[in-house]
């Protein structure tokens, strides 16, 4: 028997039977050998594609209203999960001996009443379009607040000192508004903000989050596409109506927004400034702050208002006596944007894709994990949870909050957006290959005869956008499972047109919408692939670990040192 690269030193199966077909394969120098116990073997034939598309159906219908968070159709996909996961056996663990996990926060709506508008020292001012030309939001739960204060230009909003990188260079901002280019310096070397691979640096959501720690009034982030990596229509319907932010903690800011990029040229060109240089300027070390001759004077006014919502978290005990209070987490996010009163015509945002199918995959891994009579040795945690279109709010609250300490949650594996396109050729992982699980997840594509394709567009910064991104900041090695570009009868380029079609025609579209044309054969391999890494790191001698070096490395340690 050989001694196997971090996996439980058991000759198990070599043979897997998946929608791919039957696998045989002999370990070789390269590769360490991947295998199933007999019990696991069993769970991976009982995941059905058709059960999958049965929960996307359902949690995507009209009757749902677009799941959105605090809202009827969203507490209903709640009651939906939390019953199919007693159904299925599994423990209840959330509050209270329940399958709920509460998760306190503000939901906020501008108001008619609020106006935006550019101030310049001289000449007329810029009154702003809400949605054509604007998004804002007040995160400071005040119904009214004013801004009257000055713009100043601070490239990326960057403050990164591992990259010897300050967009602030010690300026005051305490008191002003800050325009700001979404995502981070350009670079293709990969000790330099990762190169081509976007960090949270670049992400919106560090950039409002700097502003605040600043004391800044606002923040303007500039909507371009190519940086953005989605067009205005994302940032307007994603900023349409009611958002929600989690109570309490981190210091918010009075107006937090988007302008297009057509009144950023604007602004620029009546401050006697070329906003292409602009923004070249920023991709320089030696870049400072630049004052504009304009002031943001706005009025917001917000309807504010307490917000019920919640995860929905089972467990499944682990066999092991010593090892059974530490676990593997599953999680997919079960909201999405809700209906939208106000819009003619097709006004519920369905969330098919994003992310009832994600829903579909984590509830059919806890059936046939329930339904197996023998246990993998660690517990198994499954975590739906809400308002990760608002922000990854939910996975943020359960990493502060989990059922078991993070330094006891061996691995996060999510799900979210996974294509029902037909049956993949291809997985993408982003963000495994940061861990020291990265070998087994390899051996194991190549069992299922998947190819790990690298992050298609890592200047989109996939890992920080969906909710595996929460868990790793608290130091618990996560990921996505995902499929690649490449379908069984299919091209690649095919792959590729039917991801750009999505993303410009249906991503946060009310056409994400269910079909029976849907071939779920796809999601049920991930749900497969999924289910062995589970096994695998539920059953392996030791946690699973970050690299050395990682930015959630640290994380790691301190969890696991002070026990919490």
């Amino acid at each position: 028997m050989r001694k196997t690269v971090g996996l439980l030193p058991i000759l198990l199966f070599t043979t897997f039977s998946t929608s791919q077909g039957p696998v045989k394969k002999a370990a070789t120098p390269s590769m360490p050998w991947v295998h199933l116990p007999s019990p696991a073997m069993a769970a991976l034939e009982k995941i059905e594609p058709e059960h999958i598309r049965a929960h996307v159906r359902f949690l995507s219908h009209d009757l749902l209203e677009g799941r959105g968070t605090g809202q009827r159709g969203g507490n209903i996909a709640a009651e939906y999960i939390a019953t199919q996961f007693w159904l299925y056996g599994l423990k209840a663990a959330g509050d209270n001996g329940t399958f709920f996990q509460d998760v306190p926060l503000v939901g906020i709506t501008p108001a008619a009443e609020t106006s935006f508008e550019l101030a310049p020292s001289k000449g007329d001012v810029l009154r702003l379009t809400p949605l054509e030309q604007y998004v804002a939001y007040d995160q400071t739960e005040h119904t009214s607040d004013d801004i009257d204060a000055e713009i100043v230009y601070v490239g990326y909003g960057i403050e990164a000192p591992e990259y010897q990188w300050d967009d602030y260079k010690g300026v005051d901002v305490r008191g002003k508004v800050l325009l700001m280019l979404v995502n981070e310096p350009e670079s293709n070397d990969p000790n330099f903000f990762k190169g081509r691979a976007l960090t949270y640096y670049g992400r919106w959501t560090y950039k409002y989050e700097e502003a605040a720690r600043k004391g800044a009034a606002g923040a303007i982030l500039i909507h371009q596409s190519e940086k953005a990596s989605y067009p205005w229509e994302v940032v307007r319907n994603s900023n349409s109506g009611e958002k929600e932010f989690l109570k309490g903690g981190e210091p918010q800011l009075k107006a937090a927004a988007w302008i297009h990029l057509d009144v950023a040229r604007q602004l620029a060109r009546r401050s006697g400034m070329d906003l292409d240089k602009l923004v070249s300027d920023a991709n320089s070390s030696n870049f400072r702050p630049v004052s504009l001759p304009f002031k943001l004077k706005a009025h917001m006014v917000s309807k504010v208002r307490q917000v019920s919502s919640r995860n929905v978290v089972a467990m499944l005990p682990g066999s092991d006596t010593n090892l059974k209070n530490e676990a593997v987490l599953y999680t997919a996010h079960y909201d999405h944007l809700g209906i939208r009163p106000e819009m003619a015509g097709d006004n519920i945002y369905n969330g098919a894709r994003d992310n009832a199918t994600g829903c579909g995959i984590l509830l059919e891994l806890a059936r046939v994990f329930a339904e197996e009579p023998v246990r993998p040795r660690r517990s198994i945690l499954f975590a739906s949870v809400t308002a990760e279109e608002q922000g990854l709010l939910g996975s943020e609250y359960l990493g502060k909050h989990p059922p078991l300490a993070p330094g006891k949650i061996s691995l996060d594996l999510n799900f979210d957006d996974v294509p029902p396109l037909g049956s993949p050729e291809e997985v993408e992982a982003s963000g495994a290959e940061r861990t020291n699980f990265y070998p087994v997840m390899d051996g194991m594509a190549k069992e299922f005869r998947l190819a790990i394709r690298p992050d298609s567009h890592p200047e989109a910064g996939h890992y920080y956008r969906s909710d595996h991104f929460s868990l790793a900041r608290v130091g618990i090695p996560a990921f996505s499972l995902n499929e690649g570009m490449k379908y069984k009868g299919h091209t690649r380029e095919w792959g590729m047109a039917q991801a750009e079609e999505y993303t410009d025609h249906h991503y946060h579209q009310p056409s994400d919408e269910y079909s029976p044309n849907m071939d779920f054969t796809g999601d049920a391999v991930i749900a497969r692939f999924a289910l062995a890494l589970g096994w695998v790191a539920a059953s392996q001698p030791k946690l699973v670990a970050w690299e050395k070096g990682d930015e959630f490395e640290k994380s790691r340690l301190e969890s696991q040192g002070s026990g919490k």
